[in-house]
């Protein structure tokens, strides 16, 4: 594992912990513990009978989790993923429900940078891209075997790429006669393939995403996670969500939606609010990032925080 990694900045860290942390005293977990930036903030904002419990599912931020359990006693953390933080917020803090989650979804700085992941199509590096590179199967296994329709399909749906098909067909005729085991077999192969290159987008940047989105069941997981956090929460508890593609943010959206309003009826049925047992409310409008944040971190310009607060049980 190379130590040339760039450092991970946190996005709209000052935004998301303002909304999250409302009790300085209370129990919080950080879904996506990356490096720490988020949870750091959150440890700061709270009292000494404050705790915070992190998740990852990356072996290299659970070692920077460990440090920091050495370092301050409120904080403990979990390798797996938060779709399963239930059973852990048991067995962690003894009891069922917390005042807060945040969930700052996707791929972090460091997982890209370093071509040893499997993650960049800029570097390159072994074709592994999982989160978790002890479970599962890597990028380079499933493409030696995945069905041409079904990695079409991948790179549509996940990556929103609209010339999947001509990119996977490209792709299982090159690996006909070669394996494709690197990062920058694939992006070239997928580059020639992509007849029409978006302006100041790498042309595998959709191709990618998808795949890497796939590997590690990151949409299977986000409603897993959503599902668990909401469960999770005490009255006047927070879930604080950071998205970054249109696909994690249609989810949360139409999650925090359902949560806060209730399913879509027919308008002249004689329902009233008070009928359908909302227990939840959006807090304000979704956030995104400052001018000037983006101009210093340029991966931030395409997130969006989300903030849904239980009302009642």
């Amino acid at each position: 594992m190379t130590n040339t990694m760039a450092e991970h900045i946190s996005v709209m860290l000052n935004e998301s912990v303002d909304m999250l942390v409302t009790n300085a005293d209370g129990l919080y977990v950080d879904g996506t513990f990356g490096r720490g930036g988020h949870t750091r903030l959150v440890l700061n904002r709270l009292n000494e009978g404050g705790k915070l419990l992190g998740f990852d599912k990356d072996p290299v931020a659970i070692a920077h989790g460990k440090a920091l359990e050495q370092e301050d006693s409120r904080f403990s953390i979990v390798q797996d993923s938060f779709a399963n933080m239930s059973e852990h917020i048991a067995s962690v803090f003894g009891v069922e429900r917390v005042d807060g989650v945040m969930m700052d979804l996707g791929v972090s700085s460091p997982q890209i940078d370093d071509a040893e992941r499997g993650f960049s199509f800029m570097n390159d590096g072994p074709l592994d891209m999982r989160m978790n590179p002890d479970e599962g199967v890597s990028a380079a296994e499933w493409i030696a075997y995945v069905d041409e329709k079904e990695l079409a399909d991948v790179m549509y749906q996940y990556g929103e790429e609209r010339f999947s098909r001509r990119i996977a067909k490209a792709i299982c005729e090159y690996r006909s006669h070669t394996p494709i085991l690197t990062t920058l077999q694939l992006s070239k192969v997928v580059a020639e393939a992509n007849p029409a290159w978006e302006k100041g987008k790498n042309p595998a940047t959709r191709a990618f995403q998808g795949i890497r989105i796939f590997i590690n069941n990151e949409l299977g997981d986000l409603e897993l996670g959503l599902e668990a956090a909401t469960k999770a929460l005490k009255v006047g508890g927070r879930l604080a969500v950071i998205s970054f593609h249109s696909l994690e943010d249609r989810i949360v959206k139409r999650f925090m939606k359902l949560q806060a309003k209730g399913p879509e009826l027919p308008r002249h049925l004689p329902i009233r609010n008070a009928h359908l047992d909302i227990k939840f409310k959006t807090v304000g409008k979704a956030i995104k990032p400052s001018q000037f944040e983006v101009s210093e971190n340029v991966r931030s310009r395409s997130a969006v925080l989300r903030v849904l607060e239980r009302v009642s049980d």
